[in-house]
């Protein structure tokens, strides 16, 4: 008698635990990441797209509330773009810090002229609400708006200048490498002069609404599914920017993909790759300023991430993901443009407020997440290792809540 009831003890145990680790996993949504688009200084006047990388439309309605904070350094530079086709090619074959292209006056020496100065820890207030329309189809709207400030300590710690020369001048980069000591730590000074002759400048404090964002998702019904734990989701994108500088719509696609793999001990290991293709100021509503020449926007990102369940049902998760986006102006242009700085004051760099223009951007992004029943919090560091200053480095925070039970 004694056997069966300890039999029967042990069988209850194990259904419940088997139970609670069925509810544990079920409230991991794949990768549910805060948003990690960088606060690039072209970059936050256009919607840009965020990777979807969840398996499914949420069971209710989300509320997200994020905040990041990123240095976005780049001292002033002038740039010129002859226009006679023989100039150009002159100019192409000599390699871009010595070209001797001399601008006189627009009937001799034709070409289009630019400056830009970008100084200032920009900061993103983002809030949002996913909407599970049904077990296939999923509506996220979403707000953004910025703050522009010097970034000093403590409302900056980990992005603001004195972290970040800290950093260079006591573990890695040499002292004052880029200029930031140079022409002073907690400045803002944000100016762009642009080819058309507009001006855009925000000063100390200057805050504005960036613009509104709907996003779907669809997420087919595949075998692969349940087969392979592989999963597919569509999404659409619309962008409506209501910045002075900027107002516009932008329209995109994005296409993502995630595995998910049930390790032992309550472990879980998913894997993310997402590319997206924006068609920005696809209308423009009224005179905007050019913010990039290139009318697409392309971005490729992969996420990893290892998650470890409690026997309470909540999780810890690490996450580490890479993304790359195209150019913002053609590249094209850099073979012959000339650019003039201060080179000779300061160690290097004083040319990027133009040439990362032309480049693609690459950034790397750490991120640890909480997740619980009732909430999820997440929090992350990103860095730019090839030093784009745009931003350097940026750090966020984000706030998840199921609403409208």
């Amino acid at each position: 008698m004694l056997k069966k009831v300890c039999f029967i003890a042990i069988c209850i145990c194990s259904l419940s635990a088997s139970a609670q680790q069925k509810d544990s996993l079920s409230i991991k949504n794949g990768i549910d990441n805060p948003s990690l688009l960088t606060t690039h200084h072209f970059g936050i006047f256009s919607s840009r797209i965020n990777p979807n990388f969840k398996l499914a439309p949420p069971k209710k309605p989300v509320l997200t509330i994020s905040h990041a904070s990123g240095n976005n350094f780049h001292p002033f530079v002038e740039a010129y773009f002859p226009k006679d086709p023989k100039v150009r090619e002159e100019q192409s074959k000599l390699i871009w810090h010595d070209r001797n292209f001399h601008f006189i006056d627009q009937i001799l020496t034709p070409a289009d002229y630019l400056n830009i100065v970008i100084d200032a820890i920009i900061k993103e207030f983002r809030i949002g609400i996913n909407i599970p329309l049904n077990k296939k189809h999923e509506l996220g709207i979403a707000l953004r708006s910025y703050l522009i400030t010097k970034g000093k300590h403590p409302f900056s710690f980990f992005s603001g200048d004195e972290t970040i020369e800290w950093f260079h001048s006591n573990i890695e980069g040499g002292e004052d490498p880029f200029g930031r000591r140079y022409y002073g730590l907690n400045q803002v000074n944000f100016r762009y002069f642009d080819r058309n002759g507009n001006t855009l400048e925000l000063n100390e404090n200057g805050y504005f609404v960036g613009g509104i964002e709907l996003s779907h998702f669809y997420y087919p019904a595949l075998s692969i599914n349940s087969l392979r734990n592989l999963f597919v989701n569509f999404g659409s994108h619309l962008g409506i920017n209501t910045s002075k500088f900027n107002s516009s719509l932008d329209l995109g696609i994005s296409v993502n993909v995630i595995k998910k793999a049930k390790l032992k001990n309550l472990y879980e290991f998913n894997v993310g790759a997402g590319i997206s293709v924006l068609r920005k100021n696809l209308i423009d509503f009224k005179h905007v300023i050019d913010l990039g020449n290139n009318p697409f926007l392309a971005t490729i990102q992969s996420d990893l991430e290892i998650s470890k369940y409690t026997r309470k049902g909540h999780y810890n998760a690490f996450g580490v993901s890479y993304q790359i986006q195209s150019r913002y102006n053609r590249r094209r242009e850099a073979d012959y443009y000339k650019l003039l700085g201060k080179w000779e004051e300061i160690n290097g760099g004083w040319h990027h407020g133009v040439s990362t223009l032309y480049k693609a951007h690459s950034n790397w992004s750490f991120i640890y997440t909480y997740g619980h029943h009732k909430y999820t919090f997440s929090i992350f560091f990103k860095e730019d290792f090839l030093v784009n200053n745009a931003p350097d480095l940026q750090t966020g925070i984000s706030l998840k809540i199921p609403v409208f039970k």
